[in-house]
C-alpha cells in the first residue's frame, strides 16, 4: 500500500503543480500580451522614424521626376533648337528613360497609387514626343518638333503634369 500512497501523493501533487501553473499562466498572460504589444508598437515607432525621411525624400523625388520630364521643362533644359527634330527626338526619349530609371527605386516607399501614376506620365510622354515626332517631315528641326509638342500640350484641358504631381503629393499627405 505504500508505493500506490507514494503514487496517489506523486499524481495529487502533480496535479496541483499543473493546477498553479495554469492559474499563474492564466494571470499573467494579459501582462504578457500587453508587453509584447507595446514592444510591438516601440519597434513599429522606431522604423516609422528611420523610413519616414526616406519615405519624404522619395516623394520629393517623384514630383522632381514628373517636373524633370514635363516637355515643357525638358526642353528649355535640353535646347534642342540646333538639332534635327529626330535627334531630340531620340534624346528626350533617352532622358525620360534615364531618369525614370535613376528613381525606379522610389516606389518602395511610395503607394502603388503614385507608382502607377508615375509610370503613366512617363509612358505618356514617351507617346506624346514619338506621335508628335512621326507627323514631322524627315528634315524637320529640334524646334519644330518642341512646337509640335508644345502644342500638343496646349491643346489639353488639364496638364498631365500637375495631375501626376497632385496624385503624388495627396499620398504623401496621407502619412501625416
Amino acid at each position: 500500500m505504500t508505493v500506490y500512497n507514494y503514487l496517489l501523493d506523486i499524481l495529487k501533487y502533480t496535479v496541483a503543480g499543473i493546477g498553479v501553473v495554469y492559474i499563474a499562466f492564466y494571470l499573467l498572460k494579459p501582462y504578457l500580451d500587453k508587453t509584447q504589444t507595446i514592444q510591438l508598437l516601440e519597434l513599429k515607432k522606431a522604423v516609422s522614424n528611420q523610413t519616414l525621411p526616406l519615405r519624404l525624400q522619395a516623394y520629393e523625388r517623384i514630383v522632381l521626376l514628373i517636373e524633370r520630364i514635363n516637355p515643357s521643362n525638358m526642353l528649355i533644359r535640353l535646347n534642342g533648337n540646333s538639332l534635327s527634330a529626330a535627334e531630340l527626338h531620340s534624346i528626350i526619349l533617352n532622358e525620360v528613360r534615364t531618369e525614370f530609371q535613376h528613381n525606379a527605386t522610389q516606389q518602395i516607399y511610395v503607394s502603388s497609387q503614385a507608382w502607377a501614376a508615375v509610370k503613366r506620365i512617363k509612358d505618356d510622354t514617351a507617346n506624346l514626343v514619338t506621335s508628335a515626332a512621326q507627323g514631322l517631315p524627315q528634315d524637320a528641326s529640334g524646334l519644330d518638333l518642341g512646337r509640335i509638342i508644345l502644342s500638343h500640350l496646349a491643346k489639353l484641358d488639364q496638364d498631365p503634369y500637375d495631375i501626376a504631381a497632385a496624385i503624388v503629393k495627396k499620398d504623401m499627405e496621407n502619412i501625416f
